[in-house]
């Protein structure tokens, strides 16, 4: 089994545009904090093979952390309650 492709900043913007879209969110509207997540996802993307959350603490347990792979399983609910994830990356348009 051969080690995953690490995914680029451009890959990961271009992957989480189109997932906001989906979802009818938004992307922060703040560019350069923005562009911060997207690095974070791409720099654990390229050291550990996923695209772990950086607002998030791993574990080392790779079971335990699939959890925290962008989108983690906490965002949607965080959107619901508080218009945003933690890591203010994704957003509802309705709270802003």
């Amino acid at each position: 089994m051969g080690d995953p492709v690490a995914e680029t900043e451009e890959e990961i913007r271009s992957w989480a545009l189109e997932y906001a879209r989906s979802k009818g969110w938004v992307l922060s509207p703040d560019e350069k904090h923005t562009c911060a997540v997207i690095k974070g996802l791409a720099r654990n993307s390229e050291k550990y093979g996923e695209r772990y959350c950086p607002c998030r603490v791993r574990s080392g347990d790779k079971e335990k952390d699939k959890a925290i792979i962008c989108p983690c399983e906490y965002h949607v609910h965080e959107l619901e309650q508080a218009g945003h994830c933690t890591c203010n990356f994704f957003y509802d348009p309705d709270f802003l």
